[in-house]
């Protein structure tokens, strides 16, 4: 059985290694779940490997907000204090507190 651990937990602000991006984790995949259309549009000198976490992030850079995905090789975390302002973060997270955002529903 595969047993992987993910670095960052739901509600935690991360921001890409490379990119100039910032969201916040509402959902971790042990390891790669995506389509592989979606895998083979990475240039392959960029891709990174399957087998890893991979997280859903409501993300947003200085012209939009959106939904990303990302693996853990390429995600560090943000330790800037600063809110990210996905608009569809109220729907998931409770008040931005301690630099993470508390998760407004129960999990199992």
């Amino acid at each position: 059985m595969l047993r992987i651990r993910a670095k960052y937990h739901l509600g935690q602000v991360v921001r890409h290694k490379k990119h100039p991006f910032r969201g916040v984790v509402f959902d971790v995949d042990p390891q790669f779940t995506n389509t592989d259309e979606w895998y083979q549009a990475i240039p392959e000198e960029s891709r990174p490997s399957k087998e890893q976490p991979f997280y859903h992030l409501l993300a947003e850079n200085d012209q939009s907000y959106y939904v990303a995905y990302v693996s853990e090789q390429n995600l560090v975390a943000d330790y800037s204090g600063e809110p990210v302002d996905h608009p569809d973060i109220p729907d998931m997270f409770g008040p931005f507190s301690d630099g993470t955002y508390p998760l407004h529903f129960q999990l199992n």
